[in-house]
């Protein structure tokens, strides 16, 4: 079980997991350093791919590398993780982590550092992930009790957030007054750090139901399948997001930078306050998601947000001033946000938590598997009718198609 004090002192509602809850504040400072770490290593990473190369194709060779391991592991990781202690499995994660990223920066330093070593390299980090994002994904769902469910959901994405709008900032200053082999080492350290944090988790990582029928290795595969298909909430949602993501990732990931950078001829440092806005968005939605104990009308909160960010990228292409942008783009975050935590949220309530690591899996295989598709489809729709058309055409459905699926009326009065 886990542990809640009995303190009942009247703090904020957002602050009160990390107030009552020994468990979850070793959870959250291990996971808010090593998401500091990586929002270190995202910026400075493709600057050596590009020194190592000069080639835009060899940074989508690492990003193919990190990406595909990660998928193909998926549809296997829940198996894992619904089978064997959660924080085991996050410490095994975090510790070969750290030992790939101190390589990093040992072959960095030596001058040893090639294309070969990082797709090597970021592979078997992108397999670590597969395994930890779902183990991660289920030991939540047992940490985070009705009783803090909606802050320390909304906590947590805060402080991912915030320091993922300050990690880049850090790693340019990295880059400008010292080596990009620092940059790895401060990530490195960081898992190493979780690693520690999880060991204060002794019986939260348990699978508690262990009497549960054994199946074969295929059934057992497609038993989360199962678990899904019995919430018309969880099944809908995996199926649309898997084709909505094609639209809504590619606009963001492929069409937002060229809008910006090429379409309207605006300086490179606005792309960054643009993205910037999209997590100072995403920060305000988690403050104001966690000041509330409970939401109503969950389903329609969650689709308007999405559909408000789809509308805001398709309104992005008339705007070319710097301040309308980037308060455009903390609406999309927002939306997303809001989404995002309703979403994870139910999965905590409606997932038992001895299954909770295959739904985990087959909903991130849902999320992931298409992207590359779609940023192939955005690049090549782009190229064929028009960045512009293409962006408003992609957002557009993504606008309509969240509004529409609230004719479903198990999303529409999921509450």
């Amino acid at each position: 079980m886990t542990e809640i004090e009995t303190n009942r002192q009247h703090y904020p509602e957002i602050i009160k997991p990390l107030i009552i809850s020994k468990p979850f504040r070793f959870m959250w400072f291990g996971n808010s350093l090593s998401t500091f770490g990586s929002a270190i290593t995202n910026v400075i990473l493709p600057i050596i791919v590009y020194n190592l190369t000069g080639s835009p194709i060899a940074m989508g060779i690492i990003m193919t590398a990190y990406l595909l391991p990660e998928v193909l592991i998926l549809p296997f990781s829940g198996i894992i993780v619904d089978s064997f202690n959660r924080a085991r499995i996050m410490r095994l994660a975090d510790m070969t982590r750290f030992l790939l990223l101190l390589t990093v920066m040992v072959l960095s330093l030596s001058g040893h550092l090639t294309l070969h070593w990082l797709v090597g390299i970021v592979s078997l980090i992108g397999l670590m992930s597969g395994l930890f994002d779902p183990a991660f994904s289920a030991l939540r769902a047992t940490v985070f009790v009705p009783e803090i469910r909606n802050s320390a959901n909304a906590l947590s994405q805060f402080t991912v957030q915030l320091l993922r709008l300050l990690g880049p900032s850090v790693g340019g200053m990295i880059l400008t007054v010292t080596s990009a082999a620092l940059g790895f080492g401060i990530d490195s350290v960081t898992y190493l750090i979780s690693f520690f944090c999880l060991l204060a988790l002794t019986h939260e990582g348990k699978i508690l139901n262990r009497t549960r029928k054994k199946l074969s290795f295929f059934k057992e595969c497609f038993a989360g399948v199962a678990i899904v298909r019995k919430q018309t909430w969880l099944w809908v949602t995996i199926v649309f997001f898997s084709f909505v993501n094609i639209g809504s990732s590619g606009t963001i990931a492929v069409l937002v930078p060229w809008l910006i950078k090429v379409h309207q001829h605006l300086p490179a440092y606005v792309y960054g306050l643009v993205m910037s806005g999209s997590a100072l968005g995403s920060i305000a939605a988690a403050f104001v998601f966690g000041m509330r104990k409970k939401w109503r009308h969950r389903g329609i909160l969650a689709y308007c947000g999405i559909s408000i960010s789809g509308l805001v990228l398709f309104l992005m292409p008339s705007i070319d001033q710097t301040a309308l942008l980037v308060l455009l783009m903390a609406f999309e975050g927002a939306g997303t946000m809001l989404f995002g935590l309703i979403w994870e949220t139910s999965l905590q309530e409606l997932v038992a938590p001895e299954a909770f690591g295959r739904v985990a899996s087959i909903d991130m295989f849902g999320s992931f598997a298409l992207l590359p598709v779609g940023y192939l489809l955005t690049g090549w729709l782009a190229s064929t009718i028009g960045g512009v058309l293409a962006m408003q055409l992609l957002s557009g459905v993504v606008c309509m198609a969240s509004l529409l699926i609230l004719l479903v009326p198990s999303i529409r009065r999921f509450t």
